[in-house]
């Protein structure tokens, strides 16, 4: 969602519970990227808790188990930095793969905030730190809200009177 034709979202939080879910690699991104969702969270409303894991493998389970306890939403954080071996496309390819199939599975939203980099500094430009020129985390943030208005929207019952 970054860049030109970035959407202006409808990010009212109010009665929402989300889970923030975090990988613990890379302190000085993620940090960024939480604290960009942290401030989208509180700005719209929202009842939010953060979740730290070991990396971002562990993902996609800790936000089911988030999702299965109640939660409305999810917004996962990891930072996976491409190295010489093949590690890089495993971890980018479980993780993205493991969070759609949670929200598939669960029928919430999981706000995609995984950054998948070639070198450190892309990630301290995308992480909403003084200087970045993105906020993958607040991005993330207001997709999960939004998408779980839109699903709220949908489900709501309807007259077709």
């Amino acid at each position: 969602m970054s860049g030109q034709g970035s959407p202006i979202l409808d990010i009212d939080g109010s009665g929402l519970k989300v889970v923030i879910v975090a990988g613990s690699w890379h302190d000085e991104i993620t940090d960024g990227l939480i604290a960009g969702a942290t401030r989208t969270l509180e700005g719209a409303g929202a009842d939010y808790e953060l979740v730290r894991v070991p990396g971002s493998f562990e993902l996609p389970v800790v936000s089911k188990a988030a999702l299965e306890a109640g939660a409305d939403a999810v917004v996962a954080l990891g930072v996976i930095i491409r190295g010489g071996t093949p590690h890089f496309e495993y971890v980018s390819s479980a993780a993205t793969d493991g969070l759609t199939r949670v929200a598939l599975d669960t029928g919430k939203p999981v706000g995609f905030g995984v950054l998948t980099l070639d070198d450190e500094q892309q990630g301290l430009d995308r992480a909403g730190l003084p200087g970045s020129k993105e906020d993958k985390g607040r991005e993330a943030a207001e997709a999960a809200i939004a998408t779980a208005r839109a699903l709220g929207a949908l489900r709501a019952p309807k007259s077709f009177e």
